[in-house]
């Protein structure tokens, strides 16, 4: 299959540092091209992933959000990728000006929450367009909207190795604002009497005041400060952190960070909520806690938990290659719906 996928232009894919999205793409890319699959992405012209890039754009485009930035770049998506046989969007504008009556079939994955304002967009195309839900709960909060499948994301296993663990310390990795919790996070740790590390994204004006006004407030002389890291230096300190902690407590649709940890061996605590009793098993690859005084309270157990069972399921439940074949069936299907069958004469690259 010749299949066109659409990053969104913030980020570089893969990500320097911060970008769970392009990671996921990053991931998506390189699997569907190991299957054999000629893939092209449309993304920045500061990205590396391995396979032909597109771009409008030569640098990432900032700040996040701007709408007539993002249309321009998926407008241009669109008008280059119009010979492949499927586009996968991973943009949240690009599938509602994007798709043509006689262009080719469109998949949008939605990587966001169904709040109201995703929910009325994507209701809008979804008629048209194949949505890929990230996680079973996220599915069950689309309500009306038609989810044609559920794909957890993969991870590279051969980047996220396993770690022994024993570096005496907790990690949290997220971006710095109340809803991933870090307030939570800095409590929890020093109420078990626990060190933090604490990986984390500062660089919009509201991600500095939330850290000023409620983290900072929180960590000790002799606490490490923040800090925004590579892919490297983030799998460096999970090989050796004693547990993730993830007191997200809204409904998060995946949480990558936590496949992420238990690929190195890592135990994750988080609360019950979005897709986390998903990707964590209670009671043998970290624990789901009820509350912070739980939260705290598990940090005990911590030792419990075999790091090598953490390592087993992340290799189970998230590889990207396994991503890779679920999404390469997903497309063969959409194409052999079709009327008249696939677009192209190439015969279909097999799928395990």
């Amino acid at each position: 299959m010749r299949i066109g996928l659409i990053a969104p232009p913030w980020v570089p894919v893969p990500p320097p540092a911060y970008g769970g999205t392009e990671a996921v793409v990053d991931n998506l890319a390189r699997g569907l091209a190991a299957l054999g699959h000629d893939v092209r992405l449309f993304t920045i012209g500061e990205s590396t992933c391995p396979v032909p890039r597109l771009h409008l754009y030569d640098e990432a485009f900032t700040p996040i959000g701007i709408t007539v930035a993002e249309a321009a770049h998926v407008l241009a998506a669109y008008e280059r990728l119009t010979d492949v046989d499927i586009i996968h969007d991973h943009t949240a504008l690009g599938p509602l000006i994007g798709p043509s009556i006689d262009g080719p079939p469109v998949v949008s994955t939605c990587h966001g929450p169904f709040d109201s304002m995703n929910a009325r967009n994507i209701g809008s195309f979804a008629g048209r367009v194949a949505v890929v839900a990230i996680s079973h709960d996220q599915r069950r909060t689309a309500a009306t909207i038609p989810i044609t499948q559920v794909i957890h994301h993969g991870i590279d296993l051969d980047a996220y190795r396993y770690g022994p663990g024993g570096g005496g310390y907790l990690i949290f990795i997220g971006r710095m604002c109340a809803a991933k919790g870090v307030h939570r996070a800095v409590e929890i740790a020093r109420r078990a009497g626990r060190k933090l590390v604490i990986v984390s994204k500062i660089r919009e004006q509201e991600e500095f005041d939330y850290y000023n006004e409620r983290v900072r407030p929180l960590l000790g002389p002799d606490d490490p400060e923040p800090r925004e890291l590579g892919r490297e230096d983030r799998i460096r300190l999970l090989r050796s952190a004693d547990a993730l902690l993830n007191p997200i407590d809204w409904p998060e649709p995946f949480g990558l960070v936590m496949a992420e940890a238990l690929a190195c061996g890592t135990p994750v605590l988080a609360f019950p909520s979005g897709a986390a009793p998903e990707i964590v098993e209670h009671g043998r690859t970290g624990f789901l806690c009820r509350d912070t005084d739980a939260m705290v309270a598990a940090i005990d157990r911590i030792d419990s938990i075999d790091r090598r069972t953490c390592r087993a399921a992340a290799e189970a439940q998230f590889d990207m290659h396994r991503m890779a074949r679920e999404h390469a069936v997903l497309y063969h299907r959409i194409l052999n719906a079709r009327p008249g069958g696939p677009r192209t004469a190439r015969q279909p690259v097999a799928v395990a």
